[in-house]
């Protein structure tokens, strides 16, 4: 049986049903496994591309069967996804292994799945056309041919009309580059950069952010040297900005409000030369340990992980910080081109549940700051309500603090993940 399939077939199998995160699942079969270097790329990129096209794949299986999908068993459904996405969306594997290898995998299951499976592989290699995408921009036909769930197609038409949408959606399905931000006290951009080249790694400086740099072809993670040496840790350009917004400074003391995995904590320390005090809070006791791990591969000091309920801030810092970064739970819209299972989990009722938190969060943080203090916000999604909405709101509520700056990136503008960012400062 081929175990690059076989592999991937389980880590669907834990998305698809047992609401698993595609990275963790991943990252766990593949440490668990003796895969080849090319068997573990091979399973990487099918897990993400069948993940990623989701009900576009639920949608082409529906042509080809005669039940409702909820019928099928759950583990044969995914190896039909598998499958339908290799012919489908991979020009590099013959049909004829991509047909075999499923049958192969349902025969674990049983002889009448097997058969099954067979039959709908090949029904789709002799009929095609059944399953051709509709070529029409109305909003179900665009979230098939994109990967997208419908309702954020017609959300985002709504929001930001159909000619920006149609961009949003195309640059979703671009692979990101990887971002390194540079540890400045152990090396200069120049320096690193000079080193990945040398390393073979198409290595550019960023354009957007003096602390990063863009990187494609890197290879494997868990063996690059710079990262275990704390050269450098990997971040989106635009989420350096928020740290670099709120300019933090040496020996000030600075609130993290929900640190993990310890990213814009870090950034902060570097650019506070190591002095001072960051106290990078996250609810999840998990997640401290990520923090801190961060934090003492890149030499770290002053980082110092705290377990607690962001909203708990102001009553336990209450007027003792100088800067404050609020990077709050958000929808995620703006990411969904770096995690391929996000577009398939959000659901839209649990966004008014979202910017209730994200204002309480944002509210008790404004408790801790100092008069004259700097506060940033900040999210990763796309969502006015949960950006612009959730700061006009407080400083309708706060009249003691002002705008100082804000800034919206988008997917489609310089190819950082979609962001947003804003500053305000206690009168």
């Amino acid at each position: 049986m081929d175990q690059a399939r076989n592999a991937a077939v389980a880590v669907i199998d834990e998305v698809f049903n047992r609401g698993a995160y595609s990275n963790i699942a991943l990252s766990k079969i593949l440490r668990s496994s003796e895969l080849r270097d090319v068997d573990r790329r091979f399973c990487t990129e099918l897990v993400n591309g069948t993940v990623k096209c989701g009900a576009s794949l639920d949608w082409i299986i529906s042509k080809y069967v005669t039940r409702p999908l909820k019928k099928i068993e759950p583990k044969v459904l995914s190896i039909l996804r598998l499958g339908i996405y290799q012919l489908k969306f991979l020009d590099r594997v013959p049909p004829s292994a991509a047909v075999n290898t499923s049958v192969e995998i349902a025969k674990t299951v049983s002889v009448g799945a097997s058969k099954f499976v067979n039959a709908i592989l090949r029904s789709m290699l002799r009929e095609p056309s059944k399953s051709e995408f509709p070529s029409d921009d109305a909003p179900q036909s665009l979230a098939l041919r994109t990967f997208h769930p419908t309702w954020l197609v017609e959300r985002w038409i709504d929001q930001f009309g159909l000619e920006q949408t149609k961009k949003f959606l195309d640059a979703d399905n671009q692979p990101p580059p990887i971002t390194l931000r540079v540890n400045r006290l152990k090396t200069t951009r120049a320096e690193l950069i000079e080193r990945l080249r040398s390393m073979n790694v198409d290595a550019q400086p960023s354009a957007l952010v003096e602390d990063a740099i863009v990187c494609r072809k890197l290879g494997a993670l868990n063996n690059f040297a710079p990262l275990s040496e704390g050269a450098c840790i990997i971040q989106d350009e635009s989420s350096m900005l928020a740290a670099r917004a709120l300019e933090p400074r040496p020996n000030d003391f600075v609130i993290d409000c929900c640190a993990a995995p310890g990213g814009k904590s870090t950034h902060m320390a570097e650019l506070m030369n190591d002095r001072g005090m960051v106290i990078a809070v996250d609810v999840h006791e998990h997640k401290i340990k990520l923090i801190a791990d961060n934090a003492a591969r890149l030499g770290l000091k002053i980082v110092k992980p705290l377990l607690m309920d962001a909203r708990e801030i102001g009553n336990e810092f209450r007027g003792r910080a100088d800067r404050i970064l609020v990077d709050v739970p958000c929808s995620g819209l703006g990411v969904l081109r770096r995690k391929a299972d996000l577009r398939w989990k959000k659901n839209p009722t649990e966004f008014p549940a979202l910017r209730e938190l994200q204002s309480e969060i944002l509210s008790s943080a404004a408790q801790a700051l100092k008069s004259g203090g700097v506060m940033v916000y900040s999210t990763c999604t796309l969502e006015r309500a949960e950006n612009e909405g959730v700061v006009e709101n407080f400083l309708s509520d706060h009249k003691d603090f002002s705008l100082v700056e804000q800034k919206t990136l988008l997917p489609t503008v310089g190819g950082t993940d979609g962001f947003f960012y804003s500053k305000v400062r206690r009168n």
